[in-house]
C-alpha cells in the first residue's frame, strides 16, 4: 500500500526567523503523521533549509531546486553536494513557476534528476499545463511529453526515489480548483504512462497533486485512487492550516 504524502512548497516566502518559528512547532504534527503512516515535510527557502532541518525530526525538509553539476560557474544556483552537506536529500525538480521564469525545460529536469537518482536522493518532479492548454484539450499531450522527456534514461528501480506531481498551471495561486475527477484522471494518466515507460514499478510510484490545495479539500483529492498525496502552496505557509490538513488525512 502506498503511503501518503504532504508537501509544503514555501516558494520565496519566509524569513530564518519565521522558518524556525514554525520548525518550532512541528514536532506533534510529525509524529500524528507518523502514526498513521503519512509522509509529511516543506520545501523552504536555501536559506531557511538547515534551520528548519535542525529543528524537525521525522519531518521531510525538500529544497525547491538544485543544479545538474557538482560546482561551477553557476551563479545564484545550489549543487547537490551543498544540499548533501546539510542533510537534504529530497528537491523539487521542474515547478511550473522555474519552467515560467527561469527556462526550466524537460531536458534540464531530466539531467537534475538523473543527477539526483545517482546520488540517492529524491525528486519531485513537477507537471502541468497552462490554462491555454486544458482549454485546448491537451493537458495529457503535455503532461505526456514532460514525463517522457523529464524521466527518460531511468532504471525501473530508481523510481523508489521519484515522485510526480500533477499541479495545473492554471489552478496554482488562482482559487481554481481542477475537480476531484480532474485530479484523479491525470495523476491516473501518469500511472500508466510511468508503467508504458518503465512497467509495473508504476504501481509503487508516489503521484500527488498540487493547485490551491487546502484542509477544506485535501481529503477529497487524496480519497481518490491514483492521488497518493498533495503539493501544497500557500495553505503550508500557517501552522494551524499545516496542521489541519494533516488531521483531515488521518
Amino acid at each position: 500500500m502506498r503511503k501518503k504524502l504532504l508537501l509544503g512548497n514555501w516558494k520565496m516566502n519566509k524569513t530564518v526567523a519565521e522558518s524556525k518559528e514554525f520548525a518550532s512547532k512541528v514536532a506533534p504534527i510529525a509524529e500524528l503523521a507518523k502514526k498513521n503512516n503519512i509522509l509529511v515535510g516543506v520545501a523552504p527557502t536555501f536559506l531557511s533549509l538547515d534551520a528548519v532541518k535542525q529543528g524537525t525530526k521525522d519531518f521531510i525538509v525538500a529544497s525547491q531546486n538544485c543544479h545538474f553539476e557538482d560546482s561551477g560557474a553557476f551563479t545564484g544556483e545550489v549543487s547537490i553536494p551543498m544540499l548533501k552537506a546539510i542533510d537534504i536529500d529530497w528537491v523539487i525538480i521542474g515547478h511550473s513557476e522555474r519552467r515560467q521564469y527561469d527556462n526550466e525545460t524537460d531536458e534540464k529536469c531530466n539531467k537534475k534528476i538523473k543527477k539526483l537518482v545517482a546520488n540517492g536522493m529524491t525528486s519531485v518532479y513537477c507537471v502541468g499545463e497552462t490554462l491555454k492548454e486544458f482549454e485546448k484539450g491537451l493537458t495529457k499531450e503535455v503532461v505526456g511529453r514532460q514525463l517522457r522527456e523529464g524521466l527518460k534514461e531511468l532504471n525501473a528501480a530508481d523510481f523508489d526515489k521519484i515522485v510526480v506531481a500533477y499541479e495545473p498551471v492554471w489552478s496554482i495561486g488562482t482559487g481554481k480548483n481542477a475537480s476531484e475527477e480532474i485530479a484523479q484522471d491525470i495523476c491516473s494518466f501518469v500511472r500508466e504512462t510511468i508503467k508504458d515507460m518503465y512497467g509495473e514499478v508504476s504501481s509503487k510510484v508516489l503521484v500527488i497533486y498540487g493547485g490551491s490545495v487546502k484542509p477544506e479539500n485535501i481529503a477529497g483529492y487524496l480519497s481518490q485512487k491514483d492521488v497518493d498525496g498533495a503539493l501544497v502552496g500557500g495553505a503550508s505557509l500557517k501552522i494551524e492550516s499545516f496542521e489541519a490538513m494533516v488531521k483531515a488525512l488521518v
